[in-house]
């Protein structure tokens, strides 16, 4: 005879369920609407019934997906159906307290907590063509791989490319006031292109640029990530700034090509921390050389650029600067991010993918920098 499940190895089983979002169970979340064994006339069909936090959430299918399967494991369970509901606006108040811990009106940045554990490097370049970008979402696809938690926020906001580079596909969702980031390649990824229509321009000035990026951290649901990457605009406008005001423990990671004219360009880059008392955390050259078919090497950009931008840096922050990594120039990393796959995934055995690995590693076994520190800029009216 057929016996109906126990209801209780059922909710043990709903509890190993993750919200793909949020990153927590969904019982803990107080997302199960209810559970009930015996439906059709079947003892072994089991109907769970789901809370969703928007109509519109694109997690849907996953979420039942999960259910299904994990339901499916206990005994005496014949079929599972999986019936979704929405969320109230006084539900969604309870998740949002229950994820941030606090129900403040105004969300504070984690990062900027003397507390957190997160290292946050923000990759900055003089000009833009570098590759900054690339490096950027080779280096956080290579720490994901690592088994790090990572996030990024694309800071480039007239620039943004990190979500084709990483084959961001998916919107944000909004929680009342906390924003659920994609995620691609177990990366969480946050970028002003996901809010606006087709390829329209952002006509900004510093102050929208400011509170931008100040949602970006404060009001987006990154849980707790072991590294953040921000992919800043080239130079040292009002971004660079507002990340040294918001995020004071922020990292400085300088890319550059070996040139001598963009190297002296990256040096500026760099030498912001001398005002807003950032560490430097390294250079990065890229476009090094272009490796010949019969193993000889093309200096394309010339030679030495990369070196040169870590030496004036150690003199002039007085402490040392490393070239962390020299990038080969490979058609394969363009590709790589107009299709939307990182090169350290797609490639992992290029030469160009084991020298982003190899940088990646460098970052990814750091201890973590000084954090809290004051910042000594002096407010400029508009």
């Amino acid at each position: 005879m057929t016996r109906q499940p126990n209801l209780a190895r059922i909710e043990a089983a709903l509890a190993t369920v993750d919200d793909p979002e949020i990153g927590k169970p969904l019982t803990e979340l107080g997302m199960i609407k209810g559970i009930r064994g015996g439906i059709n006339g079947d003892p072994g069909a089991v109907l769970v019934q789901i809370w969703l936090t928007v109509a519109g959430c694109p997690m849907k299918q996953t979420i039942t997906d999960r259910v299904t399967n994990a339901v499916t494991t206990v005994p005496d369970v014949s079929s599972v159906v999986v019936e979704l509901d929405v969320m109230s606006d006084e539900q969604r108040q309870e998740l949002r307290k229950k994820v941030r811990g606090t129900d403040a009106p105004e969300p504070e940045i984690p990062f900027a907590k003397p507390g957190s554990l997160t290292r946050v490097y923000a990759v900055a370049s003089g000009k833009g063509g570098v590759g900054k970008s690339s490096i950027t979402v080779n280096l956080a696809a290579a720490l994901s791989a690592r088994g790090l938690s990572v996030g990024v926020v694309d800071a480039d906001i007239y620039g943004h490319s990190i979500p084709r580079m990483l084959g961001v596909e998916g919107r944000p969702t909004q929680v009342e006031e906390m924003i659920m980031p994609p995620q691609s390649y177990g990366i969480r990824v946050i970028s002003i292109g996901m809010f606006t229509k087709g390829n329209t321009p952002v006509i900004w000035r510093g102050p929208m640029l400011h509170r931008a990026l100040q949602q970006f951290l404060a009001d987006v649901h990154w849980g707790d990530l072991d590294v953040l990457l921000m992919d800043l605009p080239p130079g040292t406008g009002d971004v660079a700034i507002s990340v040294a005001q918001l995020v004071p423990s922020a990292e400085i990671l300088v890319v550059t090509t070996p040139q001598q004219a963009a190297a002296e360009v990256a040096e500026r880059a760099g030498a912001i921390a001398t005002q807003t008392h950032q560490h430097v955390v390294g250079v990065v050259e890229n476009m090094s050389w272009l490796d010949l078919p019969d193993g000889s090497r093309m200096d394309l950009f010339g030679t030495g650029g990369g070196q040169q931008v870590a030496d004036k840096l150690s003199q002039l922050l007085g402490v040392p600067v490393p070239l962390l990594g020299q990038i080969p120039l490979d058609p394969a990393l363009r590709e790589s991010g107009d299709s939307g796959i990182p090169l350290v995934l797609s490639q992992p055995d290029s030469a160009a993918a084991r020298a982003l690995r190899t940088v990646a590693d460098s970052l990814g076994t750091r201890a973590r920098g000084l954090s809290g520190r004051a910042l000594g800029l002096t407010p400029v009216r508009r």
